[in-house]
C-alpha cells in the first residue's frame, strides 16, 4: 500500500472567539470547545486542515480569523 505523506507546509490559521455560545445550540458550543475556545477574545493557532476549516465555517458567527500563515 502507498503511504500518505504528511505535508509540512500546510500552514496555520489563528482564530479568535468574538461572541458567546450562550443561547446557541449545544453543537455550536461543542465545536467551540473542539477548537480550544470557550471564552470571548481567546485565540488559538490551529493547523490549517479541511476539518478545522469546516469547524470554523460552522460557527463563523461566533469566531473571526485573525491571521493565516502558509
Amino acid at each position: 500500500m502507498a503511504e500518505k505523506k504528511k505535508s509540512a507546509s500546510k500552514g496555520t490559521v489563528t482564530v479568535r472567539q468574538i461572541r458567546s455560545a450562550n443561547r446557541k445550540p449545544e453543537i455550536q458550543a461543542a465545536t467551540l470547545r473542539g477548537l480550544g475556545l470557550g471564552k470571548i477574545r481567546r485565540t488559538r493557532t490551529l493547523e490549517d486542515t479541511p476539518s478545522v476549516r469546516g469547524m470554523i465555517n460552522s460557527i463563523k458567527h461566533l469566531v473571526e480569523i485573525v491571521e493565516e500563515k502558509k
